[in-house]
């Protein structure tokens, strides 16, 4: 069996990770789970597979966005359904060469079931990083951390990176957030060049 890795499950943690929420949201504690089979669908597939068990890796749907407001206030308490209809219109609809907004669901069962989410996005040359991939949103549903939903959306979603010609992957995690940082390095992530830099201004 391969080596696990931590996963985004319960809240942990001061801070999150919808970077570009009004409200910070808040990751889910990590599992050391057990892999179960999974269809990742290449960027160009839109239909879920059919008639395969385990987690199915798909982009988002309109009828899925409830799905993922709820689910955000669950771990986060907080509710914030114009930031995520926001997102949905953003990276859900709009240039899919570029933004990814994918969801994990049971491969089987025809009702809407969100296991977890990942939203990430090219960007380029802001202070004068070359294009790569961001990831600024992963969540997992609380009741389904041991499932390694958390990794299998991290991998989907690289590989979206990967066909859109990016060699590099970045995010970011809060300096007291060991679990989380322990997930990502688990995944192959390393501090990066850059250092971020804030002033209080109230």
């Amino acid at each position: 069996m391969p080596k696990s890795r931590p996963e985004p499950g319960r809240e942990h943690g001061r801070r999150g990770w919808n970077a570009n929420a009004g409200a910070r949201g808040r990751l889910a504690v990590a599992s050391f789970v057990d892999q179960p089979r999974v269809t990742q669908m290449t960027a160009d597939e839109e239909t879920e597979s059919e008639g395969k068990a385990g987690l199915m890796i798909r982009p988002v749907r309109a009828v899925d966005v409830p799905h993922v407001i709820a689910l955000d206030q669950a771990i986060t308490g907080l509710a914030k359904p114009d930031y995520w209809e926001q997102a949905f219109e953003r990276y859900g609809r709009r240039r899919p060469s570029e933004r990814f907004f994918l969801v994990a669901v049971p491969a089987e069962g025809k009702d809407v079931h969100i296991l977890g989410f990942i939203i990430g996005e090219i960007r380029a040359w802001e202070f004068g990083s070359e294009p790569c991939g961001w990831v600024f949103a992963l969540s997992v549903d609380p009741q389904a951390r041991l499932h390694g939903i958390g990794e299998k959306l991290f991998v989907a979603i690289s590989e979206r990176f990967r066909q859109a010609g990016m060699a590099k992957m970045r995010t970011m995690v809060a300096r007291d957030n060991q679990l989380h940082s322990l997930f990502f390095r688990g995944e192959g992530m390393m501090a990066g060049p850059y250092i971020q830099l804030e002033k209080d201004l109230t």
